[in-house]
């Protein structure tokens, strides 16, 4: 009953940016860490950046100011900003967050459907 829904992927050229979000919906009761997985063709899903709920946030060594992650609480969102984009970030991308659906129960994990992001010339 919950949903990440993911938005802002598309094409741009080398150096240009890009800012993508994320929207959870459906049962929450809490949400906790949000973020952003990535995945090339042909590699593993990598973390890029997570952010807690007190706004404190990690990021890949190879995106490093490059991107930065933010969040608003009151809309269960997550963003991520990414500038001085190159080839290499070419992947889909994945909202990542660990929500609690009431108080009686523990928080699991969710994912989005995944938003295209493509760096060329």
């Amino acid at each position: 009953q919950v949903q990440l829904v993911e938005s802002g992927g598309g094409l741009v050229q080398p150096g240009g940016s890009l800012r993508l979000s994320c929207a959870a919906s459906g049962s929450i009761f809490s949400v906790y860490v949000m973020g952003w997985h990535r995945q090339a063709p042909g590699k593993q899903r990598e973390l890029v950046a997570i952010i807690t709920t007190g706004g404190s946030a990690n990021y890949a060594d190879s995106v490093k100011g490059r991107f930065t992650v933010s969040r608003d609480n009151a809309k269960n969102s997550v963003y991520l900003q990414m500038n001085s984009l190159k080839p290499e970030d070419t992947a889909v991308y994945y909202c990542y967050a660990t929500i609690r659906q009431n108080s009686a129960s523990g928080s699991a994990g969710y994912w989005g459907q995944g938003t295209q992001v493509t760096v060329s010339s």
